[in-house]
């Protein structure tokens, strides 16, 4: 997806993602920041599957742009490499090889390699799922087979308990489908997700959909912690699967062994 056109200062694209994480629709963002259309704000929310993404920081290691400049003065001063060391409180390994990665003695500069730094962070690091390609098959294979992403994770646990390179989190389940950038799981996988969504929508915010409330309604994410590991038989999940013609299945799954109940719900007269 072409991105280019997408102009946003870093002001403005926190802003977004601030109000995105509060609920707020695509339409109500772009009025916000004064677009004209929606376009751009959908873009960006798209691309990264509606996860926020972190604002970036330098290293607290990594060379500062007053050193830069005090770096460049030495060299100007024509003073050693480690005269220039001590007066910046580096290393002279790093000061040489700082002077090496941009064009030397005779070209460094410090505001051009102050930026080139920067840039080079922007680099993308490949993720665990992008290094490992046993580990992105079973993950494929079982949201094939309808798994939760929270299910394969703990499968994974299960089944490789000493090998890290074997696990992963279901939340980086999530970013590596839902975040085009990555470009790591095949985007139709997502309709094997029980909940259809190709994006993170806020929680209790504005999906667009409109959906009744159940009296005092208790969150799934209050189950105990028995329930939460399957380490204990005898907690049942319960859904309901509605079909054609006004046809509806409940379905009951026991979390330990995964047992199956169906039963099919009979239309009653109001």
């Amino acid at each position: 997806m072409v991105t280019s056109r997408i102009r946003f200062t870093s002001a403005q694209r926190a802003e977004l993602w601030e109000r995105w994480k509060n609920g707020q629709s695509v339409s109500a963002i772009s009025r916000a920041l004064d677009r004209r259309n929606k376009t751009g704000v959908e873009k960006i929310v798209v691309l990264y599957g509606g996860i926020a993404q972190a604002p970036r920081r330098r290293a607290a290691a990594s060379l500062r742009f007053e050193e830069r400049e005090e770096i460049s003065r030495g060299i100007a001063a024509r003073r050693s490499i480690r005269q220039i060391a001590r007066d910046i409180g580096r290393s002279p390994s790093t000061v040489s090889r700082e002077i090496r990665r941009n064009w030397g003695s005779q070209g460094y500069r410090a505001k051009r390699a102050d930026r080139l730094a920067w840039e080079r962070g922007l680099r993308p690091k490949p993720c665990r799922l992008a290094l490992h390609r046993e580990l992105r098959w079973r993950l494929a294979q079982k949201l094939a087979l309808q798994w939760s992403p929270q299910q394969i994770s703990g499968w994974l646990k299960q089944q490789f308990p000493t090998d890290l390179d074997m696990q992963i989190s279901y939340e980086a389940i999530y970013r590596s489908l839902f975040v085009q950038t990555r470009g790591v799981l095949k985007k139709e996988l997502t309709v094997h997700l029980r909940t259809r969504r190709h994006m993170r929508h806020a929680k209790g915010g504005n999906t667009g959909h409109s959906q009744g409330q159940i009296p005092d309604m208790v969150s799934i994410r209050e189950r105990p912690a028995e329930a939460e590991d399957r380490a204990v038989p005898g907690h049942w999940e319960g859904d309901l699967v509605t079909g054609a013609n006004d046809t509806h299945i409940a379905t009951l799954v026991e979390r330990s062994t995964r047992f199956v109940m169906l039963v099919k719900l009979h239309r009653t007269a109001c």
